[in-house]
């Protein structure tokens, strides 16, 4: 059985109980088994827990102080809701006219042009006309709803708006610390509801509920901001129920898709260590082997220690020099085969030099030489 299933039947005592119609009276008609594992413990009513105590301001239900005004001065909260005083008058106020869960209706709030501050996210600017929704929220408020009048409108059947309206009173009058309590058992819950005025935003409760604990805009809107310890620990346990999930998920596979599984990330493992060692930082190389551009390997496989030592003399320059526009030069020429001293320790320079010098000597006419007998 699922968590939302035993949530729904947890609550199918208190929903009985508003089915037929309940008073604004504080006493409980029953209690709950303590010791019963398939309700959640903070839907266990008891007398002594019963009653639901606000978090937050006493006076404005953490509601924005633009969005309160609106509520409190539009027409329907002083005129009609004015007159609703229980708890039955509620769920039919909400049954019949609420189609949405924003706080605004569609087209009457003008945010364009506004940064800052004054953005539509934080609800701060020009005003429009406040939703039936947020109007009925309040007035719950104000009514002060036990655990038994909200744990019926959580898992009430009849409207999915009704669990919306249910949700949204937990979110903002509720502690941040019981948060989690209260709305893990509907993460899993695919009932469909649209919170978007005019439509256009379909998702299920699941989907609503984990809204509501990650994240803090809602639809113009901002909900209480959760302290950062309450936050990180929901955070970690949405990543355990996930992780949870898929180790369930994996045990429901046959056997042999586990083990192809399995291999395919042994081979997915393996493979990323193979390229990580292949992209070595320069400092783990072996500094016996430097980075060079040598298109001629010196240390080849087909060769021995001995023949490489009884390679000519041709060879191992040969090997020692980088092919540059089709002949072969050292490193030496490559970088200062413009200067005066490469001449001198250029090999090939200095073998053309010595040519040179050599040519030139032999071609250059001697001198001739005067005898003794020609002086004066």
């Amino acid at each position: 059985m699922s968590n939302a299933a035993a949530a729904a039947e947890g609550g199918a005592a208190a929903l009985q109980v508003a089915s037929i119609g309940m008073d604004s009276s504080m006493d409980v008609l029953y209690e709950d088994d303590v010791s019963d594992n398939s309700i959640p413990d903070i839907q266990k009513i008891t007398k002594a827990n019963n009653i639901l105590h606000p978090w937050g301001n006493a006076v404005t239900m953490n509601l924005n102080a633009l969005l309160l005004e609106n509520i409190v001065s539009s027409s329907y909260f002083k005129s009609y809701l004015v007159e609703v005083t229980n708890f039955q008058q509620i769920l039919e106020e909400i049954y019949y006219n609420v189609q949405h869960l924003e706080p605004w209706e569609r087209g009457t709030r003008k945010t364009t042009g506004m940064t800052g501050m004054c953005g539509g996210v934080r609800g701060v600017g020009a005003g429009g006309v406040v939703s039936t929704a947020f109007c009925l929220l309040y007035k719950m408020f104000t009514l002060k709803l036990t655990r038994k009048q909200l744990v019926s409108l959580i898992n009430h059947a009849d409207s999915p708006y009704l669990r919306g309206m249910g949700f949204m009173y937990i979110r903002f009058c509720q502690p941040p610390a019981d948060l989690w309590a209260w709305i893990e058992p509907y993460l899993d819950d695919e009932e469909e509801i649209d919170p978007r005025s005019g439509a256009g935003d379909l998702m299920t409760i699941g989907n609503v509920c984990k809204l509501m604990l990650t994240k803090l805009d809602w639809y113009g809107t901002l909900f209480p901001r959760i302290p950062v310890p309450i936050q990180k620990d929901i955070e970690a346990k949405f990543h355990e129920r996930l992780a949870r999930r898929r180790a369930e998920e994996e045990k429901k596979k046959p056997k042999e898709e586990r083990h192809a599984s399995r291999e395919r990330s042994i081979d997915k493992t393996a493979a990323g260590s193979s390229r990580q060692a292949r992209s070595r930082s320069p400092r783990d190389r072996d500094p016996k082997h430097p980075r060079t551009r040598s298109p001629v390997n010196r240390h080849t496989d087909d060769r021995s220690v001995g023949s490489r030592h009884e390679r000519t003399r041709d060879e191992r320059d040969k090997d020692g020099r980088r092919k540059h526009t089709g002949y072969y030069k050292c490193k030496h020429h490559l970088r200062h085969h413009h200067c005066k001293k490469h001449k001198r320790r250029c090999p090939t320079k200095a073998k053309k030099q010595d040519a040179s010098s050599s040519s030139s000597s032999t071609n250059k006419p001697r001198s001739p030489r005067h005898s003794p007998s020609t002086r004066k």
